[in-house]
C-alpha cells in the first residue's frame, strides 16, 4: 500500500497518480451526467456528487486509489424517491443515508465480508464487468456509423499502447488520439457536450428545505436505508477486489464509515449520493497503475478544474473514445476463466451455480446488493446440504463383554447429562447397542440423525459415541433430545459418550428445554 508521502517523494509514482486521476476524470463526466438523468435531476449535480465523493473519500476511506463517485446501482436506489418528492427529498435521503453508513460501520458490519464465498466474487465481479459492458450499448445504437471504427481504433490504441511504452496511460492515448481525429477531420460524432450541460460554477453548501417531521422521516428512511446498504456492499466487495488485484490489505471498517462520511458530505452539497465504482477504480489501478489516495483526491479536483476552467474543450471529447476505455475494463474485469470448459468440468457444480446466480441475477436487476445477498443465500443452503451430507450414524456390531453392568461408568456421559471421560469403543454388553455418529449436528442433519436409529428392535441399552461428532446449534441438541425420548417410549436407556467440551457444554446447556424433534 503506497502512503501519500512516498506517492508525493517518488516522481515515477507521482506521474502515475496524476494520470490515473487525469484518465478517470475524463471517464467520470459521460457517467454522472448519465446518472444524473436516470435520477432525474440536472447534470450539474451528478457532476458535483462525483467530485465531493472522490475528494472526501480520498480522506477518509480504507482503500486507497479506489473510486467513489455518483453510481448506477444507488441512482437506482434513489430515482423514484427523486422523482416523486424532489431534489430536497433526494438530498435529505442522502444525508439520511450517509448516517446510516456510519453507524452500520463503526459497528462493524465489515467484518461481515467473511462470509461472501470465492464464487460469489467470481460472479460479483463478472457482474460488474457484464454491466459495464451493458451500460456503454446505448453509446452505439441509433449513432452515426463513424462511431464504431473509431470505437475499435480506441481498443485498439488501448491493448496497443502497453506494447510500446508505459510511460502513459493507454486510456489517456485513447482519448487523446481520438479527440484530435474527431476535431481535425471536423467528424460529426457525438460527444461529451451533447450529454447535458457541464457547471460553470462552484457548488454551494446547504441543507435541504424540508420539514423535520415524522412524516418525512417515513418518506426518506426505508429509501436512505437500502441506499446505505446497496452503498456499503458495492464499496466493501469493491474494495477487495483492489486488494486482491494490488496484492495490499485495507481497512473495509474504515471504509464503511468513510463511505458515510463522505455522503453526508455530499448531502450538504446538494448531491444525489454515490458509492465506490468498479469501472473507473480498475482503470485507476490497473490500467494506470495508481496505488495511493492522491489519484483518488487528484480524480475529483482534476473533474472539478475540467467541467470549470476547460468545459469547452472537454465538451468535444467524443463519446467514441469513452466507450472504448470502458469497454476494455469490462473486457479485462471479467473472470474469463470461470466460464472456461476446463474450469467448468473441474469445479464443483454447486460452486458454478453460485457464481452464475450472482451473475444473472445482477445482470437482470441491475442491482449489486440483489445479486451478492441472492449468492450467498444459495451458498449458504447448499454448503449447508453439503455438510449434512457427511454426517453419518453407523450401527457398531454388538459384542458380548462380561463384568459390565447396566451404570455407566465414573465420568460417562449419560441421557442425564453426566459428562463423560471414557467411553465404548463398539464392543457392548449383552442388551447394550452402539451407534457411531459422525459429522456435524445442526439444523440441516438434525431429521436424518433421528431417523437414523432401530427405536422398536435395539435392546434395553443403548450408546451413542459421539467421538467423531460436534454439536453446533440448538436443532442439533434438540435432536439428540428427540432420539433419548423415542428410545424412552420403548424403555430403552441411552448414554452418550465422548462429547467434545463445547458440544458438552452445548447439550448442557439446552438440553432438556427445546422439545425433540421428529416426535
Amino acid at each position: 500500500m503506497t502512503t501519500v508521502r512516498a506517492a508525493l517523494a517518488s516522481p515515477r509514482r507521482l506521474r502515475a497518480e496524476v494520470l490515473g486521476g487525469l484518465v478517470v476524470a475524463l471517464i467520470l463526466i459521460p457517467e454522472s451526467i448519465a446518472f444524473s438523468v436516470i435520477v432525474g435531476v440536472d447534470p450539474r449535480v451528478g457532476l458535483f456528487t462525483t467530485v465531493t465523493m472522490s475528494i472526501a473519500i480520498a480522506f477518509t476511506g480504507g482503500r486507497p486509489a479506489m473510486i467513489s463517485a455518483a453510481t448506477g446501482a444507488v441512482s437506482l436506489v434513489v430515482a423514484p424517491l427523486a422523482h416523486a418528492h424532489g431534489v430536497d427529498y433526494l438530498v435529505a435521503t442522502v444525508l439520511l443515508a450517509g448516517v446510516v453508513q456510519v453507524v452500520v460501520g463503526v459497528l462493524g458490519v465489515a467484518r461481515l465480508m467473511r462470509f461472501i464465498p470465492r464464487s460469489v466474487m467470481v460472479g460479483f465481479v463478472n457482474a460488474l464487468a457484464s454491466l459495464v459492458f451493458i451500460s456503454q450499448l446505448p453509446q452505439l445504437v441509433g449513432v452515426p456509423w463513424l462511431v464504431y471504427p473509431l470505437v475499435v481504433a480506441g481498443v485498439v490504441i488501448i491493448w496497443l499502447t502497453p506494447r510500446l511504452t508505459t510511460a502513459i496511460p493507454p486510456p489517456l492515448v485513447a482519448v487523446v488520439v481520438l479527440s484530435v481525429v474527431v476535431l481535425v477531420g471536423h467528424l460529426a460524432v457525438p460527444t461529451v457536450g451533447d450529454q447535458g450541460a457541464l457547471p460553470t460554477s462552484l457548488p454551494t453548501l446547504g441543507l435541504p428545505d424540508v420539514p423535520l417531521t415524522f412524516e418525512t422521516l417515513r418518506i426518506i428512511g426505508p429509501t436512505a436505508v437500502a441506499m446505505a446498504l446497496v452503498g456499503l456492499m458495492e464499496s466493501l466487495l469493491t474494495a477487495k477486489l483492489v486488494d486482491d488485484l494490488t496484492d495490499t490489505p485495507s481497512s473495509k471498517t474504515r471504509e464503511a464509515w468513510g463511505q458515510g462520511v463522505a455522503n453526508v458530505v455530499t448531502g450538504l452539497f446538494g448531491g444525489m449520493g454515490g458509492c465506490a465504482e468498479i469501472g473507473p477504480t480498475i482503470v485507476n489501478v490497473r490500467q494506470t497503475g495508481a496505488r495511493s489516495r492522491v489519484s483518488t483526491f487528484l480524480a475529483g479536483a482534476l473533474l472539478l478544474a475540467l467541467v470549470l476552467l476547460l468545459g469547452d474543450a472537454v465538451a468535444q471529447i467524443p463519446m467514441a473514445a469513452l466507450v472504448a476505455v470502458m469497454l476494455m475494463v469490462a473486457f479485462t474485469t471479467f473472470e474469463w476463466r470461470s466460464i472456461a470448459p476446463r474450469t467448468l468440468r473441474r469445479m464443483p457444480k454447486s460452486e458454478t451455480a453460485v457464481m452464475l446466480t450472482t451473475l444473472l441475477t445482477t445482470i437482470v436487476t441491475h442491482n449489486l446488493a440483489i445479486g451478492v445477498i441472492l449468492g450467498v443465500l444459495v451458498a449458504g443452503v447448499l454448503f449447508a446440504n453439503r455438510v449434512a451430507q457427511v454426517t453419518t450414524v453407523t450401527r457398531v456390531a454388538r459384542v458380548t463383554r462380561l463384568g459390565d453392568t447396566d451404570e455407566a461408568r465414573d465420568g460417562e456421559h449419560t441421557s442425564d447429562g453426566e459428562r463423560t471421560c471414557e467411553h465404548p469403543s463398539g464392543n457392548a454388553s449383552d442388551g447394550e447397542q452402539t451407534y457411531a455418529i459422525e459429522g456435524e449436528l445442526f439444523f440441516a442433519s438434525a431429521n436424518a440423525v433421528i431417523e437414523s436409529f432401530d427405536y422398536t428392535g435395539d435392546p434395553d441399552r443403548v450408546v451413542l459415541d459421539l467421538t467423531g461428532a460436534q454439536v453446533w446449534d440448538a436443532s442439533g441438541v434438540a435432536a439428540l433430545d428427540a432420539v433419548v425420548e423415542k428410545y424412552a417410549r420403548h424403555g430403552t436407556r441411552v448414554r452418550m459418550v465422548g462429547l467434545d467440551e463445547r458440544s458438552a457444554a452445548r447439550l448442557e446447556r439446552l438440553r432438556g428445554h427445546l422439545g425433540g424433534l421428529g416426535q
